[in-house]
């Protein structure tokens, strides 16, 4: 079992930069890949950002390359999303997720575990 708990959602305007953090606990495997997902009011949930709990290859979105960079610490069993240039489109809640070899990290119904999520308000 993986636990995970977001946190740094919030309110920011448009163009500003936001860093949501994910606490890791439970059993980690190096096989494991963390991601982020997020789901806005009345859409589907949209992969954002992945990489991979050994080496540390990372996986982004169209929408978001350029603007967000996911990274991981491993001693703190941390995993940690920058936002930065942040649209009102960027308005969701944000999930930490993770699976053990995954066949699409893209997918979001690939990912076992959850968060419960954090609220990420881009104000116009």
């Amino acid at each position: 079992q993986v636990q995970l708990v977001e946190s740094g959602g919030r309110l920011v305007q448009a163009g500003g930069s936001l860093r949501l953090s994910c606490e890791v606990s439970g059993r980690t495997f190096s096989s494991h890949v963390m991601g982020w997902i997020r789901q806005a009011p009345g859409k589907e949930r949209e992969f954002v950002a992945a990489i991979s709990w050994s080496g540390g290859s990372t996986y982004y979105a169209d929408s978001v390359k350029g603007r967000f960079t996911i990274s991981k610490d491993n001693p703190k069993s941390m995993v940690y999303l920058q936002m930065n240039s942040l649209k009102p489109e960027d308005t969701a809640v944000y999930y930490c997720a993770a699976v053990d070899q995954p066949t699409g990290v893209g997918v979001p119904d690939e990912y076992d575990y959850w968060g419960r999520g954090t609220q990420v308000t881009v104000s116009s």
